[in-house]
């Protein structure tokens, strides 16, 4: 399989880039936005430009008789171990570990008989080149429904389960097969500065997913610029999903700041004819089995949110 091929089967990118040797790089954000992390890095945010390449909701999919599909990968950064994981007919059935891996390997993938869909989830919380990818019998893209622009920060990006396939971004869309691009970025905040227009790129639908690392602020006029900026961007035609912040066991003094600025959030969005609101409260338990460290949802709680926020855009018919 060509890398052009690949890219025929490989979700979750906005552009591509062939790197030495052949290695494919797949990225979520333009450049201009990835200019301007970049730029952060001078204000002590290095951790905002490595996390903008991760291959965070990233998969390869396609319907094939094959008996084997293969690639060799090369892990150039690692915020968190978390897998590459296969599923099939929208069951996983194998899980690579990131720890138990070396930087750079080949990975084969045993496919049952017959005809299939397939998913290769790619590590949520590293940046993963891939080059020649060998599928051992016929393929296909498989076909998507909306494009959907997601925006966010850690637990959109994906951490907290530890498993690619389990953050709640991959859970709701095994649901709603959205055409999706995935710009969660661990430690993020509303920030106007990072929305940009993508070049040959306009989304069917956006959803936002931001609050919880800024809950203390005093103002909102980050939340209203962001929004303000976001709408100027793409129009007041484009739904927006506006998903408050979850709750956080590891803040309990805090809870009233957060559930204050929640209800601030929705108030905001809420302005815009376009936009719909979430109360993110309700989406996971308020239970520490449900996180990982009390802030990011566990894979019993990612689970939750994933498939209770699959049902809520179901019900308000986003």
């Amino acid at each position: 399989m060509t890398n052009k091929e690949l890219q025929s089967i490989y979700y979750g990118a906005y552009s591509f880039q062939e790197r030495e040797d052949g290695w494919l790089q797949a990225f979520q954000y333009s450049k201009r936005q990835m200019d301007y992390f970049e730029a952060c890095i001078a204000k002590g945010l290095d951790f905002w430009y490595d996390r903008c390449m991760a291959t965070s909701a990233k998969t390869l999919e396609t319907k094939t008789d094959a008996g084997t599909i293969s690639f060799e990968y090369r892990i150039i950064w690692t915020g968190s171990q978390d897998s590459f994981e296969l599923a099939v007919n929208g069951q996983i059935t194998e899980i690579r570990y990131v720890k138990d891996l070396p930087e750079e390997g080949k990975l084969v993938w045993q496919l049952p008989e017959g005809e299939k869909n397939i998913v290769i989830y790619l590590p949520a919380d590293a940046t993963v080149l891939i080059r020649n990818c060998e599928i051992s019998g016929t393929w296909k893209p498989v076909p998507k429904n909306e494009k959907v622009l997601w925006l966010g920060d850690s637990i959109t990006q994906g951490y907290g389960p530890l498993r690619s396939a389990m953050t709640y971004v991959s859970v709701a869309n095994r649901q709603l097969n959205y055409d999706l691009i995935n710009q969660g970025i661990g430690g993020y905040v509303y920030d106007q500065n990072s929305l940009m227009k993508m070049d040959g790129y306009t989304p069917d639908k956006i959803i936002v997913a931001l609050g919880t690392n800024q809950f203390g602020c005093e103002s909102m006029k980050d939340v209203e610029a962001y929004y303000e900026t976001l709408t100027g961007i793409y129009g007041n035609r484009i739904p927006i999903l506006c998903i408050t912040p979850l709750w956080r066991g590891d803040v309990p003094d805090g809870l009233p700041v957060l559930t204050r600025f929640c209800r601030n959030v929705a108030e905001i969005a809420g302005r815009y004819s376009n936009v719909k609101v979430i109360d993110g409260f309700r989406l996971v338990p308020h239970l520490p089995e449900y996180f990982l460290d009390n802030l990011h949802p566990n894979a019993l709680g990612a689970e939750e949110y994933g498939r209770n926020l699959a049902e809520e855009i179901r019900r308000i018919g986003f």
